[in-house]
Order: C-alpha cells, then structure tokens, then sequence
C-alpha cells in the first residue's frame, strides 16, 4: 500500500464530488453495455482508484462506450460518465 499513487483519487473527487459517493454496489456493472461484450467494470476501476492501484486502469477506460447508462441507474447519482472522460483525459 506504500507504493499506492492516491492521487488520481484526490484529483477526480476535486473535478467530480460524486466520485467520493459511490457505495460499490456493482448497479453500474450489471447494466453496463461494454461489461456485457469484454470484461469492462466500471465498479473495479472506481475501487482501483480508490485504492491507488492505478497501472492497469487506462486499458480498460479504452473498453467504455461512454453510453451512460450506469449514471441513469446508480442509486448515488454518481456521475460516472464524467469521471470516465476525466480519468480518460486524466490518463493521457
């Protein structure tokens, strides 16, 4: 856990509050579009950064349609969308 890189935790959770509000309740795996068709998911990614294990997350941002789908069923309104292009831009 020394290694961990925490800050793309802090810095997503400045641009978009809603980051700090998910419960992981894996609502936005189960509806996902990309998780049906790869192994995409978005709830690992969410607790990847929250952990700081940061290395393998730019593969898998490539597998997102950004469609929304996961923001329209979150129960905590997370605005998972945006946090995907900004960890997209983020990542470059």
């Amino acid at each position: 856990m020394d290694n961990n890189d925490f800050s793309l935790s802090v810095a997503l959770a400045a641009i978009e509050p809603s980051f700090a509000w998910c419960i992981g309740c894996g609502s936005c795996t189960a509806t996902c579009s990309a998780a049906q068709f790869t192994e995409f998911n978005p709830r690992k990614i969410n607790l990847l950064i929250q952990r700081g294990e940061v290395a393998a997350i730019k593969q898998e941002l490539k597998k997102c349609m950004l469609c929304g789908k996961c923001q329209l069923i979150c129960p905590r309104d997370v605005n998972t969308r945006k946090i995907i292009q900004n960890l997209k831009r983020i990542m470059q």
